[in-house]
């Protein structure tokens, strides 16, 4: 492994460790003086909503061989998932959480979708980053190889995140 490689790996790991303590922590935190940011979650949910829908047109481009598309998309991707990462951090510092109150299946429904999207949001990430890693190092046959894991694990979490928002969004 290259010096770059190991410095790389460094990043992936502690950044993939740190994120998701960082939510967890900033969950508890309360900004004093600041109104509460309920503008924000419709905002956050079309950000996953168009991370989705990239990450889906990023896939047709690189079928189609359009590297640099390809390329564009993905980069947008991650920059609309630190968004989206920022906006539901700053939410949830000035909110409560909101109970889901449907009931029967639909409660039972509710819960999987947002267990399992929280559990994939947290294993994305390093997929995510040595995805990245692996594309602008030039290492291509080992990018393609991880982004076939990556792009499902991304694209359910981005979908998700609207599936949750539009279930939870009456109880707001």
């Amino acid at each position: 492994m290259s010096e770059t490689s190991k410095k790389y790996t460094i990043w992936i790991w502690v950044l993939s460790i740190a994120i998701p303590i960082a939510v967890a922590v900033l969950f508890t935190v309360r900004i004093p003086g600041v109104e509460r940011l309920g503008f924000l979650p419709p905002i956050y949910a079309t950000t996953n909503a168009l991370t989705a829908l990239l990450l889906v047109l990023a896939l047709r481009m690189i079928l189609k061989g359009k590297r640099k598309a390809h390329e564009n998309l993905m980069k947008t991707c991650i920059v609309l998932s630190v968004l989206f990462l920022v906006m539901y951090v700053a939410y949830h510092m000035t909110s409560d959480s909101t109970t889901y109150g449907g009931q029967g299946m639909m409660r039972y429904v509710y819960y999987f979708i947002l267990i399992t999207h929280i559990l994939l949001s947290i294993i994305v990430i390093p997929f995510v980053l040595i995805t990245y890693v692996r594309a602008i190092s030039g290492n291509f046959k080992k990018h393609k190889k991880i982004a076939r894991i990556t792009f499902p694990l991304w694209l359910y979490v981005a979908i998700t995140g609207v599936i949750v928002y539009v279930m939870i969004s009456p109880y707001y």
